[in-house]
Order: structure tokens, then sequence, then C-alpha cells
């Protein structure tokens, strides 16, 4: 029995290693992998305006230009996933079709993970304001 996170981050071994259908499942997950990193965005930029807001009493001008490169950016190294897995499954078979999923999770997890860097930082910084005043 397969739980819903086992679906969405697994592909049933030995899966077919034609490119439509790995192009398709990689897709699939696309949202949810932009609705995640976005979802941290929010937390983290929040968190940060809040900050300022506290210590200054203004709101932070954090440029959404940059914020948007960042979104693109993201999607943009997305798209080396099923590059990849198509590339590994031509090449070497059905028997690496552990490869593409794995690849999945590990950047779903850094895309995240980097998206709320912000957050320790902060804690950091909260501390030495409080600490030390800075």
């Amino acid at each position: 029995m397969s739980t819903a996170l086992t679906k969405f981050f697994f592909r049933a071994p030995y899966s077919p290693a034609k490119t439509g259908e790995i192009i398709r499942w990689w897709e699939s997950r696309r949202p949810a992998y932009n609705l995640a990193v976005g979802a941290a965005g929010l937390l983290s930029y929040a968190a940060i305006t809040l900050f300022e807001l506290l210590r200054f009493g203004k709101d932070p001008t954090l440029p959404l230009g940059l914020i948007l490169v960042y979104g693109i950016l993201a999607n943009l190294f997305y798209c080396l996933g099923p590059v990849v897995d198509t590339i590994v499954m031509r090449g070497w078979g059905r028997d690496y079709s552990e490869v593409g999923p794995t690849l999945f999770r590990y950047g779903f997890v850094f895309a995240v993970g980097l998206t709320l860097l912000p957050l320790p930082l902060l804690a950091i910084r909260v501390v030495l304001w409080m600490v030390l005043g800075v």
C-alpha cells in the first residue's frame, strides 16, 4: 500500500523509458513544486518584512524583479530534471528508472530549503539585534 507522498515522490520501478511519459511524470509534479517553493518564498518574505517593520518601522524594499528572477531560475533548473532523466533512461535503460525520482526529491528539498534559507539567517540577525543591539 502506498501513500500519496510515496506516489508523488517515487515512480513505479522499471517504469517505461519513453520520453513523453518521463516528461508527463515531471510536469504533473511541477504545480506542487511551484506551490511549495512559492509558499516557502512567501514565508521568508513575510518574516523579513515583519523583522524590518519591528526593527526600523518601515517596510523593506525587496526588489520584486529579483524575486521574479528567482522563480524563473527555479523553474529553469526544474526543466533539467526531465532532460537528465530521459538521457539516463535512454542510455542505461529501465534499471536506472529511480534516477529521475531521486533527482526530483533532492531538487525539491534543495529548492524549498534554499528558499527558506533567509529564516535561519534572520534568526541569527534577531539574536544579534536583541543581545548586541546590532
